[in-house]
């Protein structure tokens, strides 16, 4: 679920935002005025630098200079001080994607300008960070400093059951967020390669569920293809995608498909709730109680008994507007376990089709995801909540997942700090 998540230019954001596959180099060679900029920003992140004469109205108006300097801080306070502009791709004459070197790591950073003189910057986004020497020991004890619970793991993928690499915390199950959508792309992939659905097949859009995504402003009733619908619930996360694709696979398969990907924490999350169900619970005390003193028989009378009250009840985006909403009983559950062996079943058993969908949105810096072969990710949050699942294959052949978690219920969590850590694990499982 994905409610309150936001992201200006410079902040490392939240990488479940991110809605833009990992591109390709381009063929066009970039202005000269692309990498002047680009130099000069060593000053601006460290500080300094001409900031009104740099920088669009536009862009200064979103980002006045004080919140340029305390977000540049935030960097500086991790990797040191900028020292200069260590790789440069360009993306198209007026584009490039940046390495930026510190003193004690580097930063990944897109870079806009204006195709008008002076060619001042329209955008500038820091996409990820890489501490020098790091290790997963380093990564562990940040981890465990978080508030909260947390864990991660990163297993090597073969042939036979996945091999741990590294991790701590990493089979306990914890709140998913949206990353339950997996399980989603999981079944649709099975019906299809079982020749009981085709990714063509067309269905309409039932109730709708709170934004993320598109199809919640869409008409009621409108026709869409699996395919459609499965590309926006991984890419965008969208709710609405997701509650028509689970309808229409049926939520029996989904439900087995969760024991059929390794998942050992079934028990807690059956049955699967689709978003809209999820947000209605929640609003509703009563409900909510309910549910979370409810075993899986229990559970599955409930629904059955409130089905035409959650198909058309208002829902209340307000409710994640604040602080975290039974994010320990009305959830899905998953360990980090269950989601790296959820992601080597898609790499074995889902069909190509699917695997394509995973890496729309590869939730990494374009820098990280062209030194890949593949990236395929997804994440979920909401207050309290974020995980990060990452199945990448290196150019050598070799692949790994790498899944994490991170959640309390007391206060909201910091999303760009924990994308800066599960960035750390997936740099350091395929280096």
């Amino acid at each position: 679920m994905r409610y309150a998540m936001t992201g200006l230019a410079l902040v490392l954001t939240a990488l479940p935002m991110m809605t833009t596959a990992a591109r390709a180099q381009s063929t066009v060679a970039p202005d000269p005025a692309v990498r002047a900029r680009a130099d000069s920003l060593i000053a601006v992140l460290n500080g300094g630098g001409d900031f009104d004469g740099s920088f669009s109205p536009a862009f200064r108006a979103e980002i006045p200079r004080e919140k340029m300097v305390a977000l540049s801080a935030q960097v500086r306070e991790t990797l040191g001080t900028a020292q200069r502009v260590e790789t440069l791709t360009p993306r198209g004459a007026w584009a490039a994607d940046l390495i930026v070197g510190y003193e004690r790591g580097t930063a990944a950073v897109t870079l806009t300008l204006d195709p008008t003189p002076p060619h001042v910057v329209t955008g500038l986004r820091i996409t990820g960070m890489t501490q020098r020497d790091d290790s997963f020991a380093r990564l562990e004890a940040d981890l465990r400093a978080l508030p909260g619970m947390s864990g991660y793991v990163v297993m090597a993928l073969g042939n036979g059951a996945p091999t741990r690499v590294a991790g701590y915390n990493s089979g306990t199950p914890a709140p998913l967020g949206s990353a339950f959508k997996l399980w989603v792309l999981a079944e649709a992939s099975r019906q299809v390669t079982a020749g009981q659905r085709r990714w063509s097949d067309v269905v309409t859009l039932g109730p709708r569920s709170l934004a993320s995504g598109v199809l919640h402003a869409w008409p009621k009733d409108a026709p869409v293809t699996l395919q459609t619908l499965a590309t926006l619930m991984i890419s965008v996360s969208d709710n609405t995608a997701t509650d028509a694709l689970m309808t229409a696979l049926g939520r029996d398969s989904v439900n087995a498909v969760v024991a059929r990907t390794g998942v050992v924490s079934g028990p807690r999350t059956l049955p699967l709730l689709t978003t809209r169900e999820l947000i209605a619970i929640k609003a509703d005390p009563a409900l909510s109680a309910a549910w979370g003193k409810a075993d899986a028989g229990e559970r599955k009378r409930l629904l059955a008994a409130n089905t035409a009250r959650f198909a058309t009840a208002p829902l209340d985006a307000s409710i994640f507007a604040g602080n975290p909403v039974a994010i320990d009983s009305v959830e899905w559950f998953g360990s980090p376990d269950d989601m790296a062996r959820t992601l080597d079943w898609l790499r074995r058993n889902g069909d190509a089709t699917a695997r394509a969908i995973l890496a729309v949105n590869p939730g990494a810096a374009a820098a990280t995801a062209d030194a890949l072969a593949y990236l395929g990710y997804k994440g979920g949050s909401e207050p309290g909540v974020i995980t990060m699942n990452y199945l990448a294959q290196v150019r050598d052949g070799r692949w790994f997942a790498v899944a994490g978690n991170w959640h309390r219920s007391d206060a909201a969590v910091s999303e760009k700090q924990f994308a800066s850590l599960m960035t750390r694990a997936l740099s350091l499982a395929v280096r």
